[in-house]
């Protein structure tokens, strides 16, 4: 390489590391919170703000007359862009444009059209839309679900409900208690909903009250250690352990596919969310490390403010393949691709906009990123930044199949982030992809992936040998030939000496 292109690389180098810099110092003088990733060797590294805080939706910023309570869910539908807040403690449902956030309609007294009398909810907290105008909300303490029309107006008419008493099931005991707290309901209508202190399972129900069974029941595991423990502990110590329990849901979403995301309350440190099929069955991937839990878990990590056990309560879909976890604990963020691969994490505990007092739960609306917090009475919003537009953007062109673009979109982020292995990886594989198998294994090896790298390697071995393969057998054959002739001139000098 000549001197002047050695200065070049150098000067290029610089660049991107000062505006790596400037990026970095810019967003942390206007973002509560530190934003992070963890490294191949689950350490933490510090990135630039994927998200920032964009306003919130609030009494305030609706106009609205009487306070908004306590924000239990949101959901977003994305054809009218309606937006639904689900308002516990007012017993009432806000509809907002997503467009410009303004005010649209609220649900709160309705005609009951088989009672014949007005109607109100009794501390709702969650709801669902289609596409085709119907509005679904879980009348928790009504023990009900409600079902809705949405006429071009903006008007919503009450078209009937779901109970108990119209649930269909051997396997449901009579005295079963049914208080409905999230749902979603796909495009053969069919209802998935949690149920209060319901450990078996999402209620898989037909919107006339059949029920087709639980979905997605988890597996509870115990450690080898706690089978010991359990077996030399004694009686008092043993009522006095905890008792393995299947865990409980917390939010659910579905997907462009119909495959359903569902959150949990985590007990292994590894995974909290499931991406489950028709059947119920777990189909979710959990990339290199293994973990869809949100921040790792390690014992060397155990003084770590950015590790540990996280709590999720919510889980939305965000298109091309992505999904975001929401942690009530540390109030934080999670973003993965399809791949189960951490592409960046935002928000935290704290009293300054874009922080959470109490996270409850998250929607999308387009690019935007909407958290409700339960205490302060409010939805706030979160838009993305370049380095997150640029992130977005490549798992969507990869996700789409466009590889070519999605290389350019990895490199425009390496120049912001040149840290970020995701981005080595996702270069890695355009180039694996397209069958540059050498190129491919550089990226890869900058981006610590071993898997992805062996199989570059093995291709790129494959290509050699093939490419070379009359060369590599003349020369074997030629071997061969030298030493079977080196054979016969051995034997016929040493039979010159016997005789």
């Amino acid at each position: 390489m000549s001197l002047k292109r050695k200065i070049a690389s150098k000067f290029i180098i610089v660049a991107m590391v000062i505006s790596m810099l400037l990026q970095t110092v810019a967003v942390a003088d206007t973002v509560p919170y530190v934003t992070y990733n963890f490294d191949y060797w689950e350490d933490v590294v510090y990135t630039p703000a994927a998200y920032v805080p964009d306003g919130s939706i609030s009494s305030k910023s609706l106009n609205l007359d009487k306070e908004l309570g306590t924000i239990y869910d949101i959901y977003v539908e994305p054809t009218t862009r309606l937006i639904y807040i689900c308002d516990y403690s007012n017993s009432q449902i806000v509809v907002v444009n997503g467009v410009d956030y303004s005010w649209v309609a609220t649900i709160k007294e309705f005609f009951n059209s088989e009672t014949g009398m007005m109607d109100t909810f009794n501390h709702p907290q969650g709801v669902f839309a289609t596409e085709n105008g119907m509005l679904y909300v879980c009348d928790t303490d009504n023990q009900r679900v409600c079902y809705f029309t949405l006429h071009e107006d903006n008007t919503f008419e009450y078209t009937g409900h779901l109970d108990r008493s119209m649930i269909v099931s051997d396997i449901l005991a009579e005295n079963y208690v049914f208080k409905p707290m999230k749902i979603c309901v796909d495009s053969a209508e069919r209802l998935y909903i949690i149920n209060l202190n319901e450990f078996q399972g999402i209620l898989q129900l037909e919107k006339d009250g059949t029920f087709n069974g639980y979905f997605g029941t988890i597996t509870v595991t115990v450690s080898f250690w706690d089978k010991i423990w359990r077996t030399i502990s004694t009686k008092a110590q043993k009522e006095k352990s905890t008792m393995y329990i299947p865990t409980e849901y917390t939010g659910i979403d579905l997907d462009d596919d119909g495959f359903l995301y569902a959150s949990y309350l985590d007990q292994t440190g590894t995974q909290a969310v499931m991406r489950l099929n028709s059947k119920g069955g777990d189909v979710i991937r959990k990339g290199a490390n293994q973990n869809v839990a949100g921040d790792i878990v390690g014992v060397s990590m155990a003084l770590n403010q950015y590790c540990g056990n996280n709590r999720i309560n919510d889980v939305v879909y965000n298109g091309d393949g992505m999904y975001s976890l929401l942690d009530n604990l540390r109030g934080r963020i999670f973003t993965y691709d399809a791949e189960g691969n951490l592409l960046y994490i935002y928000g935290g505990i704290g009293n300054q906009d874009g922080t959470f007092s109490a996270a409850r739960a998250i929607e999308t609306n387009g690019d935007q990123r909407l958290v409700c917090d339960i205490n302060r009475n409010e939805v706030y919003i979160f838009s993305p930044t370049e380095y997150g537009t640029l992130i977005n953007e490549a798992v969507a062109c990869r996700y789409d199949g466009d590889e070519s673009l999605a290389v350019e979109k990895w490199a425009q982020v390496l120049v912001l982030n040149e840290n970020f292995e995701q981005a080595y990886i996702g270069i890695g594989k355009a180039y694996l992809n397209s069958g540059e198998y050498e190129t491919a294994m550089d990226y890869l090896s900058l981006g610590m992936s071993r898997s992805y790298y062996s199989i570059a390697y093995k291709r790129y071995r494959n290509n050699v040998l093939k490419e070379n393969f009359n060369l590599i057998f003349g020369g074997i054959l030629v071997l061969l030939v030298g030493f079977l002739s080196y054979r016969v001139y051995k034997k016929a000098k040493n039979r010159k000496y016997d005789d």
